[in-house]
């Protein structure tokens, strides 16, 4: 479970349309880096914690990548979305700095997967409590916050991955595994089997374009079974859970009035969390992701498998032609 209460207020100086946005946007993945063209700010309210928290994403330089940094805590370090900064992967993923174990930002995948799905290579995220707020449950709120700040080009080239052998991580019957593939897009093919009736076995692939993560993934909200939220409030957890920022399934039974987006939208929000897990690679996956009940800690796991074998993966960032630059 990693949704919050949808209560964005935003603020941007200037606001590009979603319509010029996406124009910026090719099919082709840019062979650019680009960040924000104005930074942004929004306050929403925190899933675990249940507090209010104002974020705010601001334009950096080539080379600079997506960064954390505490607003709350004095002389906090700043933290690399980066999968070695991974700290924790109970019910979201979480970044932290091993020297100091407070700071740390949880449920950063939603955020990740819109920075992904929308091509933006260079932010500073600046925050002022322990996790992002996530609106809704889905990305569609973060989506919209990079179309109000607007994306910009920057004189410098993408970092591309290209995954060259398989690689495979299995924890009882769930499994996550990464494949060479042709193109110049991560493919993500992924199955579920809950015991819930109203889950039960799904499936769904997508090839990841700026399209497709607007149309077919943002919007899919996170979800929980009834049965487990009185253990989660025990721990402490999801104190800021309601049915306006999850799917709460009991059974057979949606428990939200307005039901479901999409009949398959639980299996669509694990793949949009796998688009965000991704997105801490340092750079554009390229290859296939394949995973059976997969979650947050077996996507890190895939990712640290990867790099841990230099035979595993190339960085092919001067390969792609400059004419795919958007």
């Amino acid at each position: 479970m990693d949704g919050l209460l949808r209560e964005p207020l935003l603020y941007s100086d200037i606001v590009e349309s979603p319509a010029s946005f996406m124009r910026s946007v090719r099919k082709t993945p840019s062979a650019l880096q680009h960040t924000l063209r104005h930074a942004i700010s929004c306050t929403g309210t925190g899933l675990h914690t249940g507090q209010s928290i104002r974020m705010s994403l601001h334009p950096a330089p080539a080379g600079h990548g997506i960064v954390f940094q505490r607003t709350d805590l004095p002389n906090a370090a700043p933290i690399a979305a980066h999968y070695d900064n991974v700290v924790e992967t109970r019910l979201s993923t979480v970044l932290g700095e091993d020297q100091r174990p407070e700071n740390r930002v949880a449920t950063v995948e939603h955020l990740m997967a819109a920075l992904n799905g929308c091509g933006i290579d260079n932010v500073l995220v600046l925050i002022d409590g322990p996790e992002t707020p996530v609106f809704d449950g889905s990305a569609a709120d973060f989506v919209f916050l990079l179309d109000c700040a607007g994306r910009k080009a920057q004189d410098a080239p993408r970092r591309f991955i290209e995954v060259c052998k398989p690689i495979r991580i299995c924890h009882n019957d769930s499994w996550a595994e990464l494949h060479p593939t042709a193109g110049h897009h991560l493919h993500l093919s992924l199955s579920i089997d809950f015991p819930a009736k109203a889950i039960g076995q799904q499936s769904y692939s997508a090839e990841l374009t700026p399209w497709s993560f607007r149309h077919e993934l943002a919007n899919s909200r996170t979800f929980t079974l009834k049965a487990e939220i009185e253990a989660l409030h025990r721990a402490g957890l999801a104190r800021g859970g309601s049915l306006d920022n999850a799917i709460v399934v009991d059974d057979d039974h949606i428990l939200n009035p307005s039901g479901l987006r999409k009949p398959d939208e639980f299996i669509r929000h694990k793949v949009m969390d796998a688009v965000g897990d991704l997105y801490l690679a340092g750079g554009v996956l390229l290859g296939e992701f394949r995973g059976h009940r997969s979650g947050h800690a077996l996507n890190n796991q895939v990712l640290r498998a990867l790099f841990a074998d230099q035979n595993a993966w190339r960085d092919i960032t001067t390969s792609l032609p400059a004419a795919s630059a958007a």
